[in-house]
């Protein structure tokens, strides 16, 4: 019997760069969309809409963890004048990582691990530190054999809707003020 494996998602582009490598390792997965660091309920909306379309077109169980901005933030806050890819992303990674680990053992499944390595823009090195944290994690770094160019191109081939930032209002802020 293989290992069940849930995917924490923070986007469909994103996880459409996971599936061969978790295919290829013989795992049972289904997908866990948690995004509260996300700034509007629109964004996490195109977002939840992109992946389920991604779930149905690869006939994927997903998860959906309620959206809870207010408590994601309450937790960032302190760091809001941090540039993009400084100390808030460790901890908006952590918080991922932790609500991810929290709903693995709730509907148990034996390991898990995030779409976040498959991004460029991600320093995997950094989300496996937090990871090993849980004993359930399973440190796949998804940038390897070209994830995240497959994953863009699945995600064009499904017309997915594809975001120009990580999804913070920080990280919206940093993006588009130098515009």
């Amino acid at each position: 019997m293989s290992k069940r494996l849930l995917l924490h998602i923070c986007c469909a582009p994103c996880a459409c760069g996971c599936l061969d490598q978790l295919r290829e390792a013989g795992l049972e997965f289904a997908f866990y969309f948690s995004n509260s660091n996300l700034n509007t309920p629109e964004e996490y909306n195109k977002r939840l809409a992109a992946a389920e379309i991604l779930a149905g077109a690869e006939n994927v169980e997903l998860f959906i963890d309620p959206y809870d901005h207010a408590s994601w933030l309450e937790r960032t806050q302190d760091l809001a004048a941090e540039p993009e890819r400084g100390k808030r992303c460790s901890i908006c990674f952590e918080w991922s990582l932790t609500r991810a680990a929290l709903a693995a053992d709730e509907l148990n499944f034996d390991l898990f691990a995030t779409s976040l390595t498959v991004s460029p823009h991600k320093p995997s090195k950094l989300i496996f530190e937090i990871g090993s944290k849980f004993a359930k994690f399973a440190a796949y770094d998804f940038k390897k054999r070209d994830g995240f160019l497959k994953g863009n191109r699945r995600a064009g081939e499904l017309a997915l809707y594809r975001q120009n930032y990580c999804g913070c209002e920080f990280s919206y802020r940093d993006r588009f003020s130098q515009a």
